[in-house]
């Protein structure tokens, strides 16, 4: 569908500036859930100020993981065997979540990471997994690297932004951190599926419409923080 629209704009002489709008749309709605676990992660630990330095640091890695994989994408995309290694690292993430004990105290489940130097490394390692995903989709619309790279570093940009966000939000909306790894599950599965049945692949609106109706159910129910009703 993205691809149809971008050969109809084509025509019409605006080729660059839609495919890099088309890119940098797609990566803002497919980094959500991107966002959501990043957040989780770096949630770990407890001192915000470490919370951002984690997201600061790890973010500068996965933009030279992500401008590594662009790259190379043209290799990478021959050997299924990256994807599966992504897809797994995608499941195992959202099994370690589910699978983790509340804490009774603050009735919230834990992805078990506790220091800054198992974060940043874990940060940088998520969002390549994503990106074996956006990357190739990108791939798909257009052959310019440079446009590629363009989208990617907005994305990077749009990921801190949002990922800051929702650490707060995980805490003010009950079923938001279910919802956000419900839809890393989701990416996990796509990325199976582009491996064992490439000529089924679910296409980029059906992926949009998932994440829209998870984060829908993920903001439905607010919890007024300690900051608010001092207010």
């Amino acid at each position: 569908m993205l691809q149809n629209i971008v050969d109809y704009f084509t025509d019409a002489g605006v080729e660059v500036y839609l495919i890099l709008l088309v890119l940098v749309v797609l990566e803002a709605v497919l980094s959500a859930d991107n966002a959501i676990a990043l957040a989780a992660i770096a949630k770990s630990i407890k001192d915000p100020k470490m919370q951002r330095q984690a997201l600061d640091i790890g973010l500068v890695g996965a933009y030279i993981l992500r401008i590594a994989l662009i790259f190379a994408a043209t290799w990478v995309i021959k050997y299924w065997q990256f994807e599966l290694l992504g897809a797994m690292y995608l499941l195992w993430l959202v099994f370690n979540y589910f699978s983790s004990p509340e804490v009774d105290e603050e009735e919230e489940r834990t992805l078990g990471f506790n220091s800054l130097w198992q974060v940043i490394p874990t940060l940088a390692i998520t969002d390549l997994a994503f990106s074996l995903d956006s990357v190739t989709s990108a791939i798909a619309i257009t052959e310019e690297t440079w446009l590629i790279i363009a989208g990617g570093t907005i994305g990077i940009v749009i990921l801190r932004f949002l990922a800051g966000l929702f650490i707060r939000w995980l805490q003010e909306y009950t079923y938001l951190e279910d919802a956000g790894f419900i839809t890393v599950g989701f990416v996990g599965i796509r990325l199976l599926l582009k491996v064992w049945l490439p000529d089924y692949l679910i296409p980029e609106w059906v992926t949009i419409a998932v994440v829209a109706v998870f984060f829908t159910w993920g903001f439905s129910k607010r919890e007024k923080l300690e900051s608010d009703s001092s207010e």
